[in-house]
């Protein structure tokens, strides 16, 4: 550990310095957060997935043991239920206060866990756009997004100040979880301890109060912006909270409405009791979280839509595959999309996905795609589905068929009545269309 940043850390902590340093010796925190977009907490404890302990900072989210390995092999995990996440990440949501129906914007998303989580307290209603500027940082965000089975939203690859050019004053909620020099952690990824020096802090306050002026622009009036961050730093807390109010006088810093975590360390005029902190003393691995509120107005950019018709070959799978059919289709190229609302159009940015992908048209033929069968708005919808014991779902998703009779086409697979995957059947077995980036060694 840097001697500078302990240094730093002893200033700030004072007396609990002694504290924070016996943390640095102990193993990281770790959890994972119930999807109850797919199963409420109460079903998903029922499942016995391992011991959990309850997190008070989010009543979705555990603490898992230290011997527990290899959560990310199981099928609860490929159903969707859950999220790993350590507790503490889900502070900055917990304070958003997302309400179903919110048009809710995460700036800075990948790999997905505060974007897993506002998904699941929209439940499929508003609209999230989930946007990550690194390409490969953004397929990872699909990634995750698309394994929880979410539909309403948008998954982008672009940077702030291109959203800010097409979405001005569409959001009712922003976060800007922003990059940060990771001080909290440390214990987690050893590369930025390595990358920590006082002028990477420094650049990293910058970048996030640029960041925050693109967030400013596509926030609505009356609309909520949380600012956080997984470092201790004054500069990139404190520091950057009262700069940005200092820069917009129609913002105004809010109490974050939460009894976890600490207040802010004292900083001019900053009213520091109204954000709030996370150290590894308070049970997480270092957060910071502040909450505005837009009380000047707001210009906006009238949202777009698009449509389209769809392939026949792949309006009679859907027909054939769903009892009840999505309000809204889009077919792009050979690519078929579904969502419950309309299909927002842009101009500039770089679209992942947007609602479900369905599959592709090959050949005048329709291939499904795993979104189709991973999406929970369609659980419940499958006209033909098999539900899979415990050796055939490990057979399964390992890359085998399955011997199983009875069943002719395309098959939704369940684990405990979850879907998980799909099959095609021939009548004599079932055979394998599981994903082979997804398949179990």
């Amino acid at each position: 550990m840097k001697e500078l940043f302990l240094k730093r850390m002893e200033e700030y902590l004072k007396e609990e310095y002694p504290k924070y340093l016996e943390t640095l010796e102990e193993d990281a925190y770790r959890g994972l957060r119930v999807n109850t977009s797919k199963i409420s907490v109460e079903e998903f404890l029922k499942l016995g997935v391992c011991s959990l302990r309850p997190s008070s900072i989010c009543p979705q989210s555990f603490y898992l043991p230290k011997e527990v390995e290899g959560l990310g092999n199981h099928p609860a995990h490929l159903a969707g239920l859950f999220y790993m996440q350590e507790p503490s990440a889900s502070s900055a949501v917990e304070v958003l206060g997302v309400e179903e129906g919110d048009w809710v914007l995460d700036m800075c998303a990948a790999p997905g866990g505060k974007s897993t989580q506002i998904a699941a307290k929209l439940n499929h209603s508003g609209f999230l756009v989930s946007n990550e500027i690194e390409s490969k940082r953004a397929m990872a965000l699909l990634s995750n997004m698309e394994r929880l089975g979410f539909s309403e939203c948008m998954i982008t690859n672009a940077h702030p100040k291109d959203l800010e050019k097409e979405m001005h004053g569409w959001f009712d909620k922003v976060l800007v979880d922003a990059p940060c020099s990771g001080e909290g952690m440390f214990k987690k990824h050893s590369k930025a301890m390595e990358d920590w020096s006082v002028e990477h802090v420094e650049a990293c306050a910058q970048r996030q109060l640029h960041i925050l002026d693109s967030a400013y622009e596509t926030l609505k009036e009356g609309g909520i912006l949380v600012y956080s961050t997984c470092t201790y730093s004054m500069e990139e807390n404190e520091h950057v909270v009262y700069e940005f109010l200092k820069k917009y006088a129609d913002m105004e810093l809010i109490d974050s409405g939460v009894s976890f975590g600490r207040c802010g360390f004292a900083y001019k005029d900053l009213e520091v009791e109204k954000v709030r902190r996370i150290f590894p003393m308070d049970e997480g691995e270092g957060h910071f979280v502040a909450k505005f509120k837009k009380n000047g107005s707001s210009s906006y950019d009238r949202r777009k839509e698009v449509t389209s018709k769809i392939d026949p070959c792949a309006a009679s799978f859907l027909k054939q595959q769903l009892t009840l059919l999505p309000s809204y289709t889009l077919q792009i190229q050979d690519k078929v999309y579904a969502k419950n609302t309309p299909f927002i159009k842009l101009k500039n940015i770089h679209i992942l996905r947007q609602g479900i992908l369905c599959g592709n048209i090959v050949k005048n033929r329709f291939e499904p795609h795993q979104h189709f069968y991973s999406a929970q708005v369609h659980q419940g919808c499958f006209v033909q589905i098999y539900d899979m014991n415990e050796e055939e779902t490990q057979r399964y998703l390992k890359g085998n068929l399955l011997p199983v009779t009875g069943y002719k086409g395309y098959t939704a697979l369940t684990w405990k009545h979850h879907p998980i995957a799909f099959a095609k059947g021939d009548g004599s077995v079932l055979k394998n269309k599981y994903p082979k980036g997804m398949r179990l060694r």
